[in-house]
């Protein structure tokens, strides 16, 4: 797809994000609207996927570490092609197939199922260590939250990436400065991200602006050998929407119909 094809499917994805929420009356639209292009960016563009062959055995695969921007990941999902958008109103159903979390049970697309924060670069280094024995040519993929940054598993799953120099692996890094109850820096300061992972044995590529579908291609398309990849991306929460753009108080909290409708209107193609 061309950048303008993207520019237009982000915007859509923001929508469902918005009527996502809104029709639950819950869920997380920061985060996710922050992420929006870097996973548009992936399943229109990068990854080697078919949605109509989900369990493609030699496709990339997709890790939603920060589980609770489900509503970004079912938006690109359905934009995609992997399920009908009359699924959305299953959202946060008990019997849905779009639970709160990702659910690999029950949702096509939806790689491994993800929430608790810190275990999703986990689960992704297993994924790629797997595939280089397998001898399958497949790269993974693992999006973080800064915040999740805090949690010492998301380290030590670092540390083994680097041990196994996996180079069919890539960590993402949301990088939006906030978290549920504050700033990254008021809860527990993470100094230099970029410093972290280049000490952990990664290349780090830093984007300045991770909103900005040209410079995510670009680092998604920067070749690495030998090391896992770390693309560190500074985003804005609540992008696209100016009244939720860098609010803590829109990390975990669906808009009323008022706000519905003012966030469609910002976001109208």
């Amino acid at each position: 797809m061309n950048m303008e094809s993207l520019e237009k499917t982000c915007r859509a994805v923001r929508r469902d994000i918005i009527n996502l929420t809104a029709d639950a009356a819950s869920g997380h639209p920061g985060g996710s609207l922050s992420s929006v292009e870097i996973m548009v960016s992936l399943f229109f563009d990068k990854m080697k996927i078919d949605p109509a062959n989900p369990q493609m055995e030699d496709r990339d695969r997709f890790v939603l570490s920060k589980g609770h921007a489900a509503p970004g990941l079912y938006g690109v999902l359905a934009e995609r092609g992997f399920f009908d958008k009359k699924e959305f109103q299953s959202f946060r159903q008990i019997n849905g197939i779009l639970q709160g979390h990702p659910d690999s049970r029950k949702c096509p697309g939806v790689d491994a199922s993800t929430g608790s924060l810190g275990q999703g670069i986990s689960i992704a280094v297993g994924m790629a260590l797997g595939a280089r024995l397998d001898g399958k040519g497949v790269h993974v993929y693992t999006l973080l939250g800064d915040g999740e940054l805090q949690e010492g598993q998301v380290w030590e799953a670092a540390m083994a990436a680097a041990h196994y120099k996996l180079d069919n692996l890539t960590v993402i890094i949301d990088h939006n400065g906030l978290q549920i109850d504050g700033s990254n820096d008021q809860v527990m300061s993470l100094g230099s991200i970029k410093d972290k992972f280049t000490a952990f044995g990664f290349e780090v590529i830093e984007v300045s602006d991770g909103n900005d579908l040209q410079q995510i291609h670009h680092a998604l398309e920067i070749p690495v050998s030998g090391k896992p990849k770390c693309i560190l991306a500074h985003t804005l929460k609540g992008k696209g929407v100016s009244y939720m753009e860098n609010q803590v108080g829109w990390h975990g909290k669906g808009p009323n119909e008022e706000e519905r409708q003012m966030a469609l209107k910002e976001l109208e193609d």
